[in-house]
């Protein structure tokens, strides 16, 4: 329990001022009116406060769940909507589970700085028909709408519509610079539903009437006949809802010292507040960012601030439903044009670009897929574009180096050259090192030579890493050098195969040398470990290989080779078929 009450009742009225707009506002937006923000606020801030994984976190309606919401209300209506959020709960508690809630890590910061961006574009453009005072338009795609929107003004403006949301926009950002402690929100709305009734404003539509209360729990709205065309919109629900919601639990725990959230309970607790306020008429819910970091900032300590957020609104439910129905959706567009603003980190985003060029095309493209598809496939795009770029550059590291054949203590020859393709990108072709006082440090006869493999040996570049290496002529034993390998997989495997292959087939004897324990199954399954093993051709060490090549050269007595083939004994062709 907490050890400072007065702090976290503070926290939570203060929470519920800021919240009070929002819940409004994100009603309104999602087509199910400001009654369903309200009630999703209540019931969802309040199961979530509970049985969710972090201390400090503040649910309820969000401008990325409206996002995804808007199209569901056109396509399926009201009753979509709910019997949505009630599957999206389901799958919540599923996915925390089997554990899923761990896996936020994995998501690139430019992916979720992209998707932050993106969903600020979609809120701002959402509030387009509200701030002018039009009708909203029908369609799904927010960037028609909005346009369908600014044509309509211009045959008949409203201006009063106009300049409520300007205003109330205008107030809250200039305040949140000036005084950030004080609620501009609420004073914002309160003044504009003020001006409207006191001068009797006829282009400041209000919201309407509001029910004095939550209504009782039901399932009426459930159709069992239409959940399956409504399972996609649900996973999509509930996915943005995991994103959102662990999202935003990082970020609280990066405010605050020895707090520490828990991402499976709170996809349980998530699942659950959804679960719970689709059977009151609510909209579906997750952690908010902006609200916790409120919370945050005002001192909270433990899960009672958000609770008395949950109760604080649901007084205001109950006992000032009527001044609540008289604010104009004009003042809460303005709250939440505001809201979108807010919501871009300019020095993050220029951060991200600066960083590298593939953080700025992840972001980049993950913000224009989320404006200009969905949220959920946009956060698809995004990791599959920076899991591509990631892989490829990867991919770059590997490379093959002609080394010391035989001396583990000097990695690489100082007058060696990259065999293959270097760390600068240039094919070379192999030169021989010198030790110091210019003894030729390789065999007698000059037909070992041994090459390092380096890096990850895997699909996204083994074929490109060995090709040159099969190409490899003039000599009679090749020591493969397999210490600094990081990782084989299959097709990294059937590369070193096919090299092997290709080079016994020219009578050039192939030995390994540094093979680790973790490498061994892939190289196993494929078959190329029993390559590498045939006749001993597998050693601990570079030097014990060369020591090995060295007696397979005088037990054969190799002489100089001439393209690649035995010149001289023909036991040595006997041991290259070999």
């Amino acid at each position: 329990m907490t050890r400072a009450p007065r702090r976290d009742l503070l926290a939570g009225l203060t929470v519920a001022i800021v919240a009070l707009p929002l819940a409004l506002g994100f009603g309104v937006a999602s087509g199910l009116g400001a009654e369903a923000g309200l009630a999703t606020a209540v019931v969802a801030g309040a199961l979530a406060a509970v049985f969710g994984g972090s201390n400090l976190q503040v649910s309820g309606p969000t401008g990325a769940m409206t996002v995804v919401l808007v199209p569901i209300v056109a396509e399926y209506g009201p009753g979509g909507v709910l019997t949505v959020g009630l599957m999206a709960g389901g799958l919540l508690i599923v996915l925390a589970l089997l554990r899923a809630g761990r896996s936020m890590r994995y998501v690139p910061a430019p992916v979720v700085e992209g998707f932050t961006f993106g969903i600020a574009c979609v809120i701002a453009l959402q509030q387009i028909p509200n701030a002018l005072g039009v009708a909203a338009p029908e369609g799904d795609k927010v960037l028609v709408v909005a346009w369908r929107a600014v044509e309509e003004f211009m045959i008949a403006p409203n201006w009063t519509a106009v300049a409520i949301a300007v205003g109330v926009a205008g107030l809250m950002l200039a305040g949140a610079r000036l005084r950030p402690g004080v609620p501009f929100s609420v004073v914002a709305v309160a003044a504009a539903t003020l001006a409207a009734q006191v001068f009797r404003l006829d282009g400041a539509t209000p919201i309407g009437a509001l029910p004095a209360g939550l209504p009782a729990p039901s399932l009426g709205f459930l159709d069992l006949s239409a959940v399956g065309s409504l399972l996609a919109p649900a996973v999509a629900v509930a996915a943005l809802a995991a994103l959102e919601s662990l999202l935003s639990a990082t970020v609280a725990d990066g405010m605050t010292t020895g707090q520490k959230h828990d991402p499976d309970r709170e996809l349980f607790g998530q699942g659950i507040a959804n679960l719970a306020a689709p059977l009151f008429g609510g909209v579906p819910a997750t952690a908010a960012i902006a609200r916790t970091a409120v919370n945050v900032r005002t001192g909270a300590g433990s899960r009672l601030a958000a609770l008395t957020h949950a109760g604080v609104l649901a007084v205001i439910v109950f006992a000032a439903a009527p001044l609540v129905s008289r604010i104009p959706l004009a003042a809460l567009a303005g709250v939440l044009l505001a809201t979108a603003v807010r919501m871009v980190e300019v020095g993050a985003l220029r951060a991200m670009a600066r960083a590298t060029r593939s953080d700025a095309v992840v972001l980049v493209l993950t913000a224009v897929a989320t404006l200009v598809l969905d949220l959920v496939l946009a956060v698809v795009i995004g990791l599959a574009v920076a899991g591509a770029l990631a892989l490829r550059a990867v991919a770059a590291e590997a490379r093959v180096d002609r080394v010391d054949p035989y001396d583990d203590s000097v990695p690489e020859l100082p007058g060696s050259a990259t065999y293959g393709r270097s760390a600068t990108g240039r094919t070379n072709s192999p030169t021989y090192g010198t030790e110091g006082g210019g003894r030729e440090r390789t065999d007698a006869t000059g037909q070992i030579v041994a090459y390092r493999i380096e890096g990850p040996l895997f699909f996204a570049g083994a074929h490109r890493s060995l090709l040159e290496l099969g190409e490899i002529s003039g000599v009679r034993v090749v020591i493969l050098r397999m210490c600094r390998v990081t990782t084989v997989d299959a097709t990294g495997a059937l590369a070193l195969k096919d090299t092997v292959h290709r080079l016994n087939g020219r009578g050039i004897v192939v030995l390994a040398s540094g093979i680790r324990p973790g490498q061994r199954r892939a190289l196993e399954s494929v078959g190329a470990l029993e390559l590498l093993r045939r006749e001993g051709r597998e050693y601990a060490t570079a030097s014990e290989a060369y020591g090995g090549a060295r007696e397979r050269l005088a037990t054969v007595g190799v002489g100089p080779a001439r393209d690649g083939r035995e010149a001289s004994v023909a036991s040595a062709a006997e041991e290259a078929a070999r």
